[in-house]
C-alpha cells in the first residue's frame, strides 16, 4: 500500500510526470506513491523519470489498458 494516490488517467505526456513530481514535493524521503495512468506512454516517462531524479520505480504493471506505478521518494 502506497503512502499517496495520484490517479493520472486520462491525461497525456506530460502531465502524469508533472503531476507526479508536484506530489513527489510534498512527500518525505522513504515515502511511496502510487500513480495510474492511461499514457501508454508514461512507462517509458516514468522510468527516465526515475532515474532523472533519483526517485525508485519500485513497481509498474498494466491492467486493462491501465498502467499503475509505484514511486519511492529519494
Amino acid at each position: 500500500m502506497a503512502d499517496q494516490e495520484l490517479d493520472a488517467r486520462g491525461l497525456n505526456c506530460p502531465l502524469p510526470i508533472l503531476r507526479a513530481k508536484k506530489a513527489l514535493n510534498g512527500m518525505t524521503s522513504g515515502k511511496t506513491l502510487r500513480i495510474v495512468a492511461t499514457d501508454p506512454g508514461s512507462v517509458k516517462d516514468f522510468q527516465a523519470f526515475a532515474k532523472q531524479t533519483g526517485n525508485q520505480l519500485l513497481e509498474s504493471g498494466e491492467t486493462g489498458g491501465e498502467y499503475t506505478f509505484i514511486l519511492k521518494k529519494g
